[in-house]
Formats: structure tokens, sequence, C-alpha cells
């Protein structure tokens, strides 16, 4: 029997604005809600708990406005994290499938694990299925994500319950589940990125029925990153190729690198590289593999030339500038 666990956290954060927030720690949870679902996808179970925040004590303005909270409440029958993360724990039991609407509910909870000391029990690779994602990939083009309230409205479940509350919102999730083909969606796991890969041994590849996805461990940088074979080979989604490259990887800003290959067997397929920054500085790559179209194709050589036009540019302004006894940029 399957274990669906549908889970939604209310957070708080510095009142004082970033200046005032404590490092690798922006968001403080406040509200533990959860459903339990069985197989059909009916809800069968419910969890919630209010926690005391005790490193941002005041609550700031937009939290007061869009979850109506109030500090008092909170502080008298609000729990520590602690507690509240261990009632929880034991409720999800073993084997618990999370989901969630949107990527950010299970990094932040991790966060306040690591905050106050509590080990991680989930599995890595951390595989979650993301309903906000699931939602566009059934209802829209797989790429626009709705909020919540605009899904429910769509799909006619609205009840007498508000949203922006925790338990609330993971009702309402829940139901979005129960009312979409989940076989359909089944294979689109998402991955939560909070824990990296340690090592080489560790990196994740993942596939799916159109596309193919590898995380790698961190780097010291950039450079260290697209430097490495692993993160540059580009591989058929399909059969697990190693493919030759039609267009080499190349970037118009530093953050994505695309390039192009083609397999005899199933066509051209496009690589693109995501450089992201962990909470430690380092860099870590999220690549996808996809195959792709003629219209496709004529987009990733419009950005090419776009990145050769901004380095003969960069080029050019240097020169100028050495010209002109100006010292280079640090």
């Amino acid at each position: 029997m399957k274990n669906y666990i549908v889970l939604d956290l209310e957070w708080n954060q510095s009142a004082g604005g970033k200046e005032e927030a404590v490092e690798h720690f922006p968001f403080e949870i406040i509200e533990i809600g959860a459903v339990r679902l069985n197989e059909s996808m009916e809800e069968v179970e419910e969890f919630r708990r209010l926690i005391k925040p005790r490193v941002y004590p005041e609550l700031h303005e937009k939290i007061l406005e869009v979850t109506h909270m109030d500090k008092r409440t909170l502080m008298e029958e609000g729990m520590d994290f602690e507690e509240a993360m261990k009632e929880f724990l034991l409720w999800c039991k073993e084997e618990a499938v999370f989901c969630t609407w949107g990527s950010m509910d299970l990094t932040e909870l991790q966060r306040n694990m690591t905050f106050y000391g509590i080990p991680i029990p989930f599995p890595k690779p951390f595989l979650y299925y993301d309903v906000q994602k699931l939602y566009s990939l059934h209802y829209g083009d797989g790429k626009e994500r709705q909020s919540l309230d605009i899904a429910v409205s769509e799909q006619k479940i609205m009840e007498q319950r508000p949203f922006h509350r925790a338990l609330d919102d993971a009702h309402y999730t829940g139901r979005i589940l129960n009312k979409m083909d989940f076989e359909k969606v089944k294979p689109y796991w998402s991955t939560d990125y909070y824990r990296l890969p340690e090592s080489k041994e560790e990196e994740v590849y993942l596939v799916f029925p159109e596309y193919s996805k590898y995380i790698s461990r961190p780097f010291e940088s950039k450079q260290d990153a697209i430097a490495d074979k692993t993160v540059t080979d580009l591989i058929c989604c399909k059969c697990n190729r190693m493919l030759r490259k039609k267009i080499r990887w190349f970037s118009v800003n530093q953050k994505f690198y695309t390039a192009l290959g083609c397999c005899p067997e199933h066509g051209n397929v496009k690589g693109k590289i995501r450089m992201r920054r962990s909470d430690d500085g380092q860099i870590y790559v999220v690549k996808t593999m996809r195959l792709v179209g003629d219209e496709d194709i004529g987009e990733i050589y419009e950005k090419k030339e776009e990145a050769r036009n901004k380095r003969v540019e960069k080029t050019r302004i240097r020169k100028q500038n050495k010209k002109k006894g100006v010292p280079p940029l640090s």
C-alpha cells in the first residue's frame, strides 16, 4: 500500500528584512499541515501542529497579512519545532511518498531540521511529487505554474476553507491529486536539492518519458564544473547512447549552457545545464537532455549567435579600454 503524504508548511521570516536574518536560515516554520492519501488518492488522515517561533519571534507583516496568524496564538498553542517534527515523522510512518505544491516545502523542512540538529531520515536522492508541476503537465503545457487557489477554482473543488494555512492547503493539494489521472503523471518525480550528492558515485541520473536529468556533486567554481567530463557529456534520453555534439556547450549568461547532439536512432537531443549555488557557496549542476524538433534547433542556433555577438562586443570593449588605460573590472 502506497503511503502518500501531502505536506504544506507556513513559515515566518525576519521582520527586519534580510539584513537581520540568520545566515542560511531565511524561514522559520510556524505550522505543519499534512494529509495522508491512499492509493486511490482519497484522504484518510490528517496532521496539524502549530510551532512557537523562537528565531524570528515577531511575525513579518506579509505573514500576518497572508496567514492571519498572531503571535499570541502561536506562543500559547504552539510547541517547539523539535517536538512537532518528532510527532510528524512518527505520523508519516515508513516509506512515505511526499507530495507538495511547489518545490520549497521539503527544502525548508530539512533546513529547519538541520538548524535544530534533527537527523534527516529521508533517502538520497530525495524524490517527491511536486503537484504544481504535475498539474501543469496534466492540464497545461508543462511549463506554466498555477497558484493553488487558481487550480482549485479551475477544478471546481472550492470548499468553505481558507487558503494559506498549512492543513487547508494540504487538503486542497490532495483534492487536486484526486481529480487528476495520476497514472498519467506518475513517472514525473521531482528531486529535492537541499542535500546534494557528496561524491561522483552519488551523482543522480533520472530518466523520464520525454527527457533525462543529471544532478552533479558540488564544485568549487563554474569553471571546475564545466571542465568535468560527466557534466558536459551529452547522452540520448531514450537509449543512453553517448552523442557527438553538433553544437558544443555555449552560454549567453554564464548560468545556463546549451548544446545540441544527434542520436542516429532517436534524432536531435538538446542539452541544458543550469549552474546553481548551494547554501555553502559551492556550484552544482542540473543537466537536462531532451529530444527536440526543427523549431527548437533554430532557437539554439539563434542563441549561439547571440552568445558569439556578446563575446565579440566584450572583446571590443576590453581592447578599447586597454587603449584608454582603463583597468579591467575585477
